[in-house]
């Protein structure tokens, strides 16, 4: 593809911040022998590689599946991007497209997908966790703050992918995507990775192949940025 560039909580969650633990560590060894710390991360504490691997690694839908194998967030993440690619009018510049790409890598650093709607019940010190990750993210990669429009441009390609998992990669109906998941977006029909990658539609990927398309992509953007 071208490149383009362009110019409070309760007082338990309380004493359970991070903040509220100042010696308290939680390391992560990755893959390439670097050290995360998930309590205090910064941008240097794992690579891209390691990251792939994470997001490959980690599955939506609590780990459940319709097929074989679970679908991970580097696969959701891949389809994300390419539905933003085709709503857009214009071609997306790769910054943009990066942002889209890594809009859920502190899932894949901390391995665990939390389904939306049991966030609330995990209270203030899961939220300033996960926070902390996605700003050590945007640093790590430059990326900028969303936009009001842009993170609305984003959010419907998030929902319509994951109405559209739900259906051909977990085995929701339709209708039940409608009234039990209360997703209002009508699901695809058609995998919008299958022109790009082939093989079955919706199918989830093995873990080594979701890391390898994720990271191919992830570098073809970093080098059109420079």
């Amino acid at each position: 593809m071208k490149c383009t560039r362009n110019g409070a909580g309760s007082r338990g969650d309380i004493e359970n911040r991070p903040e509220a633990r100042p010696g308290t560590r939680a390391w992560v060894r990755m893959p390439s022998g670097k050290r995360l710390d998930l309590l205090n991360p910064t941008p240097f504490d794992w690579d891209d590689a390691d990251l792939a691997l994470g997001l490959a690694r980690t599955y939506r839908w609590g780990g459940h599946s319709a097929w074989p194998l679970p679908l991970s967030v580097a696969q959701h993440s891949l389809t994300v991007l390419q539905l933003r690619r085709m709503a857009s009018a214009a071609q997306l510049d790769p910054v943009t497209e990066l942002r889209e790409l890594l809009h859920d890598a502190e899932e894949g650093l901390l391995g665990f997908d939390c389904i939306s709607v049991l966030k609330p019940f995990l209270g203030e010190a899961f939220r300033e966790l996960t926070r902390r990750l996605e700003h050590a993210v945007f640093l790590g990669y430059g990326l900028p703050a969303w936009t009001p429009s842009q993170y609305l441009a984003h959010k419907r390609a998030d929902r319509l992918a994951a109405a559209s998992e739900a259906v051909h990669a977990v085995g929701w109906s339709p209708e039940e995507v409608r009234r039990t998941l209360k997703i209002r977006i009508r699901p695809l029909t058609e995998d919008p990775l299958q022109p790009v990658y082939g093989g079955t539609p919706w199918e989830p990927w093995p873990p080594g192949l979701a890391a390898e398309r994720f990271l191919t992509e992830m570098a073809r953007l970093k080098q059109c940025i420079g």
